[in-house]
Protein backbone atom coordinates (compact mmCIF):
# COMPACT_ATOMS: atom_id res chain seq x y z
CA UNK A 1 0.00 0.00 0.00
CA UNK A 2 1.28 3.20 -0.47
CA UNK A 3 3.93 4.94 1.85
CA UNK A 4 1.85 8.50 2.38
CA UNK A 5 -1.14 10.33 2.20
CA UNK A 6 -0.68 11.26 -1.74
CA UNK A 7 -0.09 15.50 -1.46
CA UNK A 8 -2.17 17.23 -4.09
CA UNK A 9 0.69 18.60 -6.52
CA UNK A 10 0.33 17.18 -10.00
CA UNK A 11 3.51 18.59 -11.18
CA UNK A 12 5.08 15.41 -9.26
CA UNK A 13 4.79 12.47 -10.46
CA UNK A 14 2.09 10.17 -8.35
CA UNK A 15 4.86 7.48 -7.44
CA UNK A 16 7.39 10.30 -6.23
CA UNK A 17 4.35 11.87 -3.84
CA UNK A 18 3.14 8.15 -2.81
CA UNK A 19 5.89 5.81 -1.79
CA UNK A 20 9.22 6.28 0.36
CA UNK A 21 12.70 6.53 -1.76
CA UNK A 22 13.55 3.27 -0.82
CA UNK A 23 10.32 1.77 -1.79
CA UNK A 24 10.69 2.97 -5.52
CA UNK A 25 14.53 1.96 -5.38
CA UNK A 26 13.53 -1.38 -4.63
CA UNK A 27 10.69 -1.14 -7.42
CA UNK A 28 13.71 -0.30 -9.91
CA UNK A 29 15.22 -3.14 -8.92
CA UNK A 30 12.32 -5.21 -9.39
CA UNK A 31 12.15 -3.84 -12.97
CA UNK A 32 15.31 -4.65 -13.63
CA UNK A 33 15.94 -7.78 -12.36
CA UNK A 34 12.48 -9.05 -14.98
CA UNK A 35 14.42 -7.88 -17.64
CA UNK A 36 17.60 -9.43 -16.81
CA UNK A 37 15.96 -12.52 -15.68
CA UNK A 38 14.39 -12.60 -19.39
CA UNK A 39 17.72 -12.17 -21.13
CA UNK A 40 18.86 -15.24 -19.06
CA UNK A 41 16.21 -17.32 -19.65
CA UNK A 42 16.58 -16.58 -23.10
CA UNK A 43 20.45 -16.69 -23.61
CA UNK A 44 20.04 -20.38 -21.51
CA UNK A 45 17.55 -21.08 -24.08
CA UNK A 46 20.36 -20.38 -26.88
CA UNK A 47 22.41 -22.50 -24.97
CA UNK A 48 19.78 -25.38 -24.92
CA UNK A 49 19.85 -25.49 -21.02
CA UNK A 50 15.99 -24.88 -21.57
CA UNK A 51 13.61 -27.16 -23.62
CA UNK A 52 10.32 -26.27 -24.93
CA UNK A 53 9.35 -22.40 -25.31
CA UNK A 54 8.78 -19.37 -23.43
CA UNK A 55 6.82 -15.93 -23.24
CA UNK A 56 9.12 -13.24 -22.81
CA UNK A 57 7.82 -9.87 -21.41
CA UNK A 58 10.38 -7.47 -22.23
CA UNK A 59 9.31 -3.86 -22.71
CA UNK A 60 6.51 -4.53 -19.69
CA UNK A 61 8.33 -4.75 -16.98
CA UNK A 62 6.26 -1.31 -15.74
CA UNK A 63 3.09 -2.96 -15.43
CA UNK A 64 4.28 -5.97 -13.33
CA UNK A 65 5.98 -3.74 -11.05
CA UNK A 66 3.74 -0.85 -11.11
CA UNK A 67 0.52 -3.15 -10.35
CA UNK A 68 2.10 -4.72 -7.52
CA UNK A 69 3.30 -1.76 -5.59
CA UNK A 70 0.02 -1.92 -3.17
CA UNK A 71 -0.42 -5.37 -2.52
CA UNK A 72 0.90 -7.21 0.54
CA UNK A 73 1.74 -11.09 0.66
CA UNK A 74 -1.86 -11.93 1.43
CA UNK A 75 -3.24 -10.31 -1.82
CA UNK A 76 -3.71 -12.27 -4.68
CA UNK A 77 -2.57 -12.55 -8.40
CA UNK A 78 -3.55 -14.42 -11.40
CA UNK A 79 -1.04 -14.43 -13.99
CA UNK A 80 -0.38 -15.44 -17.69
CA UNK A 81 1.65 -17.42 -20.05
CA UNK A 82 3.70 -14.29 -20.03
CA UNK A 83 3.83 -14.13 -16.79
CA UNK A 84 7.86 -13.81 -15.16
CA UNK A 85 7.65 -10.50 -14.36
CA UNK A 86 4.47 -10.84 -12.64
CA UNK A 87 6.64 -13.36 -10.55
CA UNK A 88 9.14 -11.36 -9.88
CA UNK A 89 7.20 -8.48 -8.66
CA UNK A 90 5.79 -10.52 -6.35
CA UNK A 91 8.41 -11.40 -4.38
CA UNK A 92 9.38 -14.55 -6.18
CA UNK A 93 12.65 -16.24 -5.75
CA UNK A 94 14.60 -16.42 -8.72
CA UNK A 95 16.91 -19.15 -7.93
CA UNK A 96 13.71 -21.02 -7.95
CA UNK A 97 12.03 -20.08 -10.87
CA UNK A 98 14.99 -20.39 -13.05
CA UNK A 99 15.18 -24.65 -11.54
CA UNK A 100 11.38 -24.45 -12.83
CA UNK A 101 12.64 -23.17 -16.14
CA UNK A 102 15.52 -25.74 -15.95
CA UNK A 103 12.57 -28.68 -15.10
CA UNK A 104 15.23 -28.83 -12.02
CA UNK A 105 13.42 -30.46 -8.77
CA UNK A 106 14.26 -27.35 -6.56
CA UNK A 107 11.73 -25.30 -8.97
CA UNK A 108 8.92 -24.02 -7.45
CA UNK A 109 6.53 -26.86 -9.10
CA UNK A 110 9.20 -29.10 -9.00
CA UNK A 111 10.42 -28.66 -12.64
CA UNK A 112 6.70 -29.82 -13.60
CA UNK A 113 4.95 -26.68 -14.50
CA UNK A 114 7.99 -25.25 -16.65
CA UNK A 115 7.62 -21.49 -18.21
CA UNK A 116 3.74 -20.66 -17.59
CA UNK A 117 3.01 -22.51 -14.93
CA UNK A 118 4.70 -21.28 -11.72
CA UNK A 119 3.22 -20.45 -9.06
CA UNK A 120 4.42 -19.25 -5.30
CA UNK A 121 1.33 -19.46 -2.89
CA UNK A 122 3.05 -18.33 0.19
CA UNK A 123 3.64 -14.80 -1.51
CA UNK A 124 -0.10 -14.77 -3.27
CA UNK A 125 0.51 -16.07 -6.64
CA UNK A 126 -2.13 -18.29 -7.97
CA UNK A 127 0.07 -19.13 -10.69
CA UNK A 128 0.94 -18.41 -14.19
CA UNK A 129 -1.58 -19.59 -16.70
CA UNK A 130 -0.73 -21.01 -19.99
CA UNK A 131 -4.39 -20.77 -21.17
CA UNK A 132 -5.55 -17.42 -22.47
CA UNK A 133 -7.78 -15.99 -20.14
CA UNK A 134 -7.58 -19.24 -17.76
CA UNK A 135 -6.49 -16.97 -15.27
CA UNK A 136 -9.40 -14.34 -14.96
CA UNK A 137 -12.38 -17.06 -13.26
CA UNK A 138 -9.43 -18.17 -10.95
CA UNK A 139 -9.44 -14.64 -9.67
CA UNK A 140 -12.71 -13.85 -9.50
CA UNK A 141 -12.73 -17.18 -7.15
CA UNK A 142 -9.89 -15.72 -4.94
CA UNK A 143 -11.99 -12.56 -4.48
CA UNK A 144 -15.08 -14.73 -3.75
CA UNK A 145 -13.04 -16.66 -0.99
CA UNK A 146 -11.92 -13.44 0.26
CA UNK A 147 -14.89 -11.65 0.53
CA UNK A 148 -16.82 -14.62 2.08
CA UNK A 149 -14.40 -14.66 4.57
CA UNK A 150 -13.48 -11.11 4.99
CA UNK A 151 -9.94 -11.22 5.14
CA UNK A 152 -9.63 -7.99 3.15
CA UNK A 153 -7.57 -9.24 0.64
CA UNK A 154 -7.64 -7.96 -2.79
CA UNK A 155 -6.37 -10.28 -5.89
CA UNK A 156 -5.09 -8.16 -9.59
CA UNK A 157 -5.77 -10.44 -12.25
CA UNK A 158 -3.20 -10.07 -15.36
CA UNK A 159 -4.40 -10.76 -18.81
CA UNK A 160 -3.41 -10.02 -22.23
CA UNK A 161 -5.36 -8.24 -24.93
CA UNK A 162 -6.23 -11.19 -26.50
CA UNK A 163 -7.90 -13.14 -23.51
CA UNK A 164 -10.52 -9.96 -23.60
CA UNK A 165 -12.32 -11.43 -26.73
CA UNK A 166 -12.84 -14.97 -24.47
CA UNK A 167 -16.12 -15.59 -22.95
CA UNK A 168 -14.01 -15.54 -19.72
CA UNK A 169 -13.64 -12.52 -19.91
CA UNK A 170 -16.84 -11.24 -19.87
CA UNK A 171 -18.23 -13.61 -17.99
CA UNK A 172 -15.73 -13.21 -15.21
CA UNK A 173 -16.28 -9.30 -15.43
CA UNK A 174 -20.29 -9.63 -15.09
CA UNK A 175 -19.64 -11.92 -12.33
CA UNK A 176 -17.50 -9.82 -9.97
CA UNK A 177 -19.47 -6.91 -10.55
CA UNK A 178 -22.84 -8.29 -9.66
CA UNK A 179 -21.08 -9.50 -5.93
CA UNK A 180 -19.05 -6.47 -6.05
CA UNK A 181 -16.09 -8.72 -5.43
CA UNK A 182 -12.54 -7.02 -4.25
CA UNK A 183 -10.55 -7.72 -7.76
CA UNK A 184 -8.42 -5.39 -10.39
CA UNK A 185 -8.60 -6.50 -13.66
CA UNK A 186 -5.13 -5.61 -15.37
CA UNK A 187 -5.11 -5.88 -19.19
CA UNK A 188 -1.60 -5.85 -20.70
CA UNK A 189 -2.24 -4.40 -23.66
CA UNK A 190 1.00 -4.98 -25.98
CA UNK A 191 -1.15 -4.24 -29.32
CA UNK A 192 -0.63 -8.37 -30.36
CA UNK A 193 -2.36 -11.24 -29.41
CA UNK A 194 0.02 -13.72 -31.23
CA UNK A 195 0.33 -12.20 -34.68
CA UNK A 196 -3.32 -10.16 -34.49
CA UNK A 197 -3.37 -6.71 -34.25
CA UNK A 198 -5.67 -5.50 -31.98
CA UNK A 199 -6.91 -3.44 -34.09
CA UNK A 200 -8.07 -6.31 -36.52
CA UNK A 201 -9.40 -8.54 -33.67
CA UNK A 202 -11.55 -6.24 -31.17
CA UNK A 203 -13.98 -3.70 -31.85
CA UNK A 204 -13.34 -1.32 -29.58
CA UNK A 205 -10.50 1.04 -29.52
CA UNK A 206 -9.74 0.68 -26.03
CA UNK A 207 -10.64 -2.30 -23.80
CA UNK A 208 -10.67 -0.02 -21.10
CA UNK A 209 -13.87 0.72 -22.35
CA UNK A 210 -15.79 -2.73 -22.05
CA UNK A 211 -15.73 -1.58 -18.24
CA UNK A 212 -19.06 0.32 -18.96
CA UNK A 213 -21.11 -2.69 -19.65
CA UNK A 214 -20.35 -4.31 -16.64
CA UNK A 215 -20.77 -1.06 -14.47
CA UNK A 216 -17.22 -0.77 -12.44
CA UNK A 217 -14.54 2.01 -13.73
CA UNK A 218 -12.52 1.45 -16.88
CA UNK A 219 -8.98 3.35 -17.53
CA UNK A 220 -6.76 3.40 -19.59
CA UNK A 221 -3.24 4.25 -19.28
CA UNK A 222 0.55 4.30 -20.52
CA UNK A 223 1.64 1.07 -19.30
CA UNK A 224 5.07 1.96 -19.80
CA UNK A 225 5.09 4.24 -16.95
CA UNK A 226 5.55 3.38 -14.05
CA UNK A 227 3.94 6.29 -11.78
CA UNK A 228 0.59 6.29 -14.41
CA UNK A 229 -0.10 2.20 -13.85
CA UNK A 230 0.51 2.80 -9.66
CA UNK A 231 -1.94 5.43 -9.73
CA UNK A 232 -4.50 3.61 -11.64
CA UNK A 233 -4.52 0.58 -9.78
CA UNK A 234 -3.75 1.87 -6.64
CA UNK A 235 -7.05 3.61 -6.86
CA UNK A 236 -8.58 0.79 -7.44
CA UNK A 237 -7.06 -1.75 -4.80
CA UNK A 238 -8.46 1.31 -2.60
CA UNK A 239 -12.03 0.94 -4.30
CA UNK A 240 -11.88 -2.82 -4.00
CA UNK A 241 -10.68 -2.52 -0.38
CA UNK A 242 -13.48 -0.55 0.79
CA UNK A 243 -15.72 -2.76 -0.49
CA UNK A 244 -16.99 -1.01 -3.84
CA UNK A 245 -16.18 -3.88 -6.35
CA UNK A 246 -14.02 -4.44 -9.15
CA UNK A 247 -12.49 -2.40 -11.95
CA UNK A 248 -10.40 -2.60 -15.14
CA UNK A 249 -7.19 -0.94 -16.36
CA UNK A 250 -5.51 -1.07 -19.49
CA UNK A 251 -2.30 -0.58 -19.50
CA UNK A 252 -0.88 0.40 -22.80
CA UNK A 253 2.66 -1.22 -23.43
CA UNK A 254 4.91 -3.59 -25.70
CA UNK A 255 7.08 -6.62 -25.51
CA UNK A 256 9.89 -5.93 -27.38
CA UNK A 257 10.06 -9.96 -28.48
CA UNK A 258 8.27 -12.01 -30.41
CA UNK A 259 5.07 -13.85 -29.17
CA UNK A 260 7.18 -17.14 -28.16
CA UNK A 261 10.63 -18.53 -29.36
CA UNK A 262 9.01 -19.43 -32.31
CA UNK A 263 7.38 -16.18 -33.33
CA UNK A 264 9.74 -14.33 -36.40
CA UNK A 265 8.21 -11.02 -36.02
CA UNK A 266 6.80 -10.95 -39.64
CA UNK A 267 3.97 -9.02 -38.75
CA UNK A 268 4.94 -5.66 -37.27
CA UNK A 269 8.09 -3.49 -38.66
CA UNK A 270 11.73 -3.12 -37.20
CA UNK A 271 10.50 0.67 -37.25
CA UNK A 272 7.76 -0.21 -34.77
CA UNK A 273 9.57 -2.22 -32.63
CA UNK A 274 12.71 0.44 -32.26
CA UNK A 275 9.63 3.38 -32.09
CA UNK A 276 8.27 1.42 -28.88
CA UNK A 277 12.14 0.36 -27.37
CA UNK A 278 12.57 4.49 -27.07
CA UNK A 279 9.57 4.18 -24.70
CA UNK A 280 11.72 1.46 -22.26
CA UNK A 281 10.15 1.56 -18.88
CA UNK A 282 13.18 1.37 -17.14
CA UNK A 283 15.04 3.81 -18.38
CA UNK A 284 11.97 6.26 -17.92
CA UNK A 285 11.55 4.95 -14.61
CA UNK A 286 15.31 5.22 -13.47
CA UNK A 287 15.08 9.15 -15.33
CA UNK A 288 12.07 9.80 -13.02
CA UNK A 289 14.11 8.63 -9.72
CA UNK A 290 16.80 10.81 -10.87
CA UNK A 291 15.07 13.71 -11.49
CA UNK A 292 13.66 13.79 -8.01
CA UNK A 293 16.67 13.62 -6.49
CA UNK A 294 16.09 10.38 -4.72
CA UNK A 295 19.14 8.02 -6.57
CA UNK A 296 22.17 9.10 -9.05
CA UNK A 297 24.06 7.47 -12.43
CA UNK A 298 26.73 5.86 -9.21
CA UNK A 299 23.22 4.42 -7.45
CA UNK A 300 21.94 3.06 -10.61
CA UNK A 301 25.20 1.51 -11.72
CA UNK A 302 25.47 -0.48 -8.42
CA UNK A 303 21.67 -1.80 -8.66
CA UNK A 304 22.67 -2.88 -12.26
CA UNK A 305 25.39 -4.75 -10.93
CA UNK A 306 23.29 -6.58 -7.93
CA UNK A 307 21.08 -7.45 -10.37
CA UNK A 308 23.74 -8.70 -12.49
CA UNK A 309 25.06 -10.87 -9.61
CA UNK A 310 21.68 -12.30 -8.57
CA UNK A 311 20.23 -13.60 -11.69
CA UNK A 312 24.44 -15.20 -12.66
CA UNK A 313 23.33 -16.94 -8.63
CA UNK A 314 20.29 -17.63 -9.62
CA UNK A 315 21.20 -19.47 -13.11
CA UNK A 316 24.09 -21.24 -11.24
CA UNK A 317 21.50 -22.93 -8.21
CA UNK A 318 19.35 -24.01 -11.20
CA UNK A 319 22.03 -25.73 -12.77
CA UNK A 320 23.35 -26.86 -9.72
CA UNK A 321 20.03 -28.74 -9.16
CA UNK A 322 19.14 -32.21 -9.14
CA UNK A 323 16.59 -33.26 -12.03
CA UNK A 324 13.22 -35.18 -10.48
CA UNK A 325 13.93 -39.07 -10.57
CA UNK A 326 11.82 -41.16 -12.91
CA UNK A 327 10.12 -42.86 -9.69
CA UNK A 328 8.69 -39.95 -8.95
CA UNK A 329 6.71 -39.09 -12.20
CA UNK A 330 3.63 -39.48 -10.68
CA UNK A 331 4.33 -37.84 -7.24
CA UNK A 332 2.01 -34.50 -6.95
CA UNK A 333 -0.50 -36.16 -9.50
CA UNK A 334 -4.07 -36.70 -7.44
CA UNK A 335 -6.88 -38.51 -8.86
CA UNK A 336 -9.97 -39.42 -7.49
CA UNK A 337 -11.21 -43.32 -7.08
CA UNK A 338 -14.16 -43.98 -8.67
CA UNK A 339 -16.29 -46.82 -7.62
CA UNK A 340 -16.09 -49.92 -9.41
Amino acid sequence: MPDSTVAADRNVPYAIRAYAPERLIDALRKMYLIRRFEEGAEDSYTRGLIHGTMHLSIGQEASAVGACMALTDDDKITSTHRGHGHCVAKGADLGKMFAEFFGKETGYCRGRGGSMHIADVEKGNLGANGIVGGGIPIAVGAALSAKRLGTGAVTVCFFGDGANNEGAFHEALNMASIWKLPVIFVCENNRYGMSTSTERSTAVKSIADRAAAYSMPGERVDGNDFSAVTEAVDAAVARARNGEGPSLIENVTYRWRGHSKSDRNRYRTKEEIAQWQERDPIARMAAMLKEHGITDDEGIAALEKDVEQAVEEAIAFAKDSPVPRIEDATRDVHTPKVAA
